[in-house]
């Protein structure tokens, strides 16, 4: 089974002039669009001490940060594959491995929020003593540190295993060219699998366990079992990335006479859309952090009107 981590690119682009600089533009527009919401959670979270204290909120700004990287990466090497067509093997190693280590770190993530709000409803005495922001940075260390784990031994061996020659050879970039050895793609797929595991048992325990404390049925239970399905919707689209090679192979048969367009509508499927609405599902409808964010947005606009009214009058005293 073939898990790709990017999507693959044919060695040159027989789209026509325009209908490259269409895809690249969406392309580019959906990865900016992306990057700038997810700049504003990250100023409003830096600016409120009653979100960067938070463990909850702690945790939704590194699966904002993460997914940060992982569009703005996927989205360079998306325009530089149909600019350049072939890079260096370093180059390509440099981008493969941070899109791999964000697509390892994303599920972890999802799962360790999921576990938060399990304790915050089913034990909510010991949720301060738990969930401190000590450990929240040490759990997101160690999400680090398991998608290195990871990554880190296919470049090891692909280094061991290799020809000089492949090193200073320039190819289409994704992630079979980079680490091509067969082994290789079967330990990703056996380790993708234990993950799917680990993170859906989490995700159905932590949602059973919430809806049978919930039997009192209060405001608060409600939304966290909501929230909960929403954990497993997100990790549902964020893991279509372990399954890759299936789900492309679908989408090519939708695109029988055109492979570049199967591959724009894989690539805006299986890394654009699971992380366009992580903002949605965990920002916005949290009531605490949408607050902030809206203040946080009405003050900017506020700044910027009493300073263009302090622009026009200096204007009017020179005239």
């Amino acid at each position: 089974m073939n898990t790709t981590a990017i999507p693959k690119f044919p060695s040159r682009s027989p789209d026509p002039l325009s209908k490259a600089l269409i895809k690249n533009f969406l392309v580019v527009l959906l990865g900016v669009s992306i990057t700038c919401i997810g700049a504003s959670f990250l100023h409003a979270f830096s600016k409120h001490q009653i979100l960067y204290l938070n463990p909850r909120y702690i945790l939704f700004i590194h699966l904002i940060l993460n997914d940060m990287i992982h569009v703005m990466l996927t989205v360079i090497l998306f325009v530089m594959n149909y600019i350049l067509h072939k890079v260096s093997f370093s180059i390509c190693c440099i981008f493969v491995l941070f899109i791999r280590f964000a697509t390892e770190n994303t599920p972890l993530n999802v799962a360790c929020m999921a576990i938060e709000c399990y304790i915050a409803i089913c034990l909510p005495l010991r949720h301060s003593r738990i969930c401190t922001i000590k450990k929240t940075l040490s759990l997101i260390g160690l999400i680090w540190v398991t998608g290195m784990s990871v990554v880190l031994p296919d470049l090891v061996v692909t280094l061991e295993t290799q020809p000089m020659e492949f090193f200073h050879s320039q190819f289409t970039c994704n992630s079979e060219v980079v680490f091509p050895i067969p082994v290789l793609i079967k330990k990703k797929y056996i380790i993708h699998s234990l993950f799917l595991v680990i993170v859906w048992f989490t995700i159905f325990y932590t949602y059973f366990r919430i809806l049978f404390t919930a039997r009192a049925a209060s405001k608060d239970s409600k939304k966290a079992r909501n929230t909960i399905i929403l954990h497993g919707f997100q990790v549902l689209l964020c893991m279509t990335t372990y399954f890759g090679q299936h789900l492309l192979d679908v989408v090519q048969r939708w695109f029988l006479l055109n492979y570049l367009d199967s591959i724009f509508t894989f690539y805006i499927i299986v890394h654009v859309l699971p992380r366009s609405i992580s903002p949605i599902i965990y920002g916005v409808r949290d009531e605490t952090f949408r607050k902030y964010l809206l203040k946080n947005m009405l003050c900017k606009c506020s700044y910027r009107k009493k300073k263009r009214k302090i622009t026009c009058a200096k204007v009017a005293l020179k005239t």
